[in-house]
């Protein structure tokens, strides 16, 4: 289930699959070629067409905007030229134009869709004596709404990546602050007395005083402390407990602008099991339920998570299998599955 962090959004936002959708608005010069198959002159252009479209489309993926628009610029003539030749459907290609330049452009290229709409309704009428083109006007409109509204989410989802790594960076940089910090008090304090009793110790040492057995035991027993500290130390630091989950939690489902509610208090006896339920079952709902809000409740034996997605989730992997093997060697029992009228919960109950 855990196929590495981020690797859902990041295959979209930053993979090649991305390329896929945008091949979809080949389907458009296509359509014009097959109703001018007969005229070699279209049939170049809309050839050429096709390749500018590939380039550009390739050239906004990598960041080329010099490029992006010079092939944009020569989809706008090459639409000129299959024009007096299509008729009304050249202006499929126009939405093929304005759906490529206008996610690219600032909030106001919107306003390039009404002229365009309305010159691809008017022309064909005004010029040509046709039928106003309908059909290709609400083509260009809704191809454009839906091209933006993909842009959008792509913006949305590269922003929640760099967000969650943007999370856990922060979250290493607390736990290590934390770390030295327990470290350098712990260290500290017990190295200085260590360094003073040794002293004392080499000093009776060469009196020739019996107490320096007692001194060296006590530096053996202050160095054995400072090893139980250290290690304390440590095993906090990797340790999951139940309030950490929850803060870091919180900070998660934030990013991904998903509701949180989520308890401030985390007594009971299974903190460390409970707060493993609670990081595998918010790591799921921000990867795989498109939910808008998410519930953490807890009492002393049980742990709920709760969403209002879709209510599937992705394979039983190496998260949920090893989480139900951890709540197994607890003594308790693991639930996990859809719930009406829609949404997914993981529930966790110990006797």
């Amino acid at each position: 289930m855990d196929r590495g962090p981020d690797s859902d959004a990041r295959r979209w936002v930053l993979g090649w699959h991305r390329l896929v959708l945008d091949a979809g608005l080949l389907v458009y010069p296509l359509i014009v070629l097959a109703q001018t198959a007969d005229q070699p002159t279209a049939v170049v252009a809309l050839l050429a067409f096709c390749a500018c479209y590939i380039g550009a489309a390739v050239a906004a993926y990598e960041v080329r905007s010099r490029l992006f628009w010079i092939l944009t610029g020569v989809l706008t003539v090459l639409f000129a030229v299959v024009l007096p030749i299509a008729h009304e459907n050249a202006f499929y290609l126009l939405a093929v134009v304005i759906s490529l330049a206008v996610p690219r452009l600032p909030r106001k290229g919107m306003l390039l869709v009404p002229p365009a709409a309305a010159a691809t309704v008017l022309v064909p009428w005004a010029v040509w004596d046709t039928d106003p083109g309908w059909a290709q006007a609400a083509a260009l409109v809704f191809t454009v709404l839906v091209v933006v509204a993909f842009a959008e989410a792509l913006r949305a989802n590269r922003a929640l990546v760099q967000a969650r790594a943007e999370v856990q960076r922060l979250a290493a940089d607390a736990e290590r602050s934390r770390i030295s910090r327990d470290l350098h008090d712990l260290l500290g304090h017990s190295l200085t007395a260590i360094t003073v009793k040794s002293n004392l110790a080499r000093r009776l040492a060469a009196k020739g005083d019996e107490r320096v057995v007692d001194e060296i035991g006590e530096v053996e027993q202050l160095s054995r402390q400072a090893l139980a500290d250290v290690r304390a130390a440590v095993s906090g630091y990797r340790d999951v407990t139940l309030a950490g989950e929850l803060a870091r939690g919180r900070e998660l489902l934030r990013a991904a602008g998903i509701s949180a509610d989520l308890p401030t208090a985390a007594d009971g006896p299974h903190q460390e099991l409970f707060g493993w339920v609670v990081r595998e079952g918010l790591t799921n709902v921000v990867r795989h339920s498109r939910a808008t809000s998410c519930a953490v409740t807890v009492s002393a034996n049980a742990v709920e998570v709760r969403d209002d997605g879709v209510g599937a989730a992705a394979e039983d992997g190496n998260g949920l299998s090893g989480l139900r093997d951890r709540v197994a060697a607890a003594g308790g029992q693991m639930e996990s599955g859809p719930v009406r009228p829609r949404g997914w919960r993981l529930r966790v109950t110990v006797q």
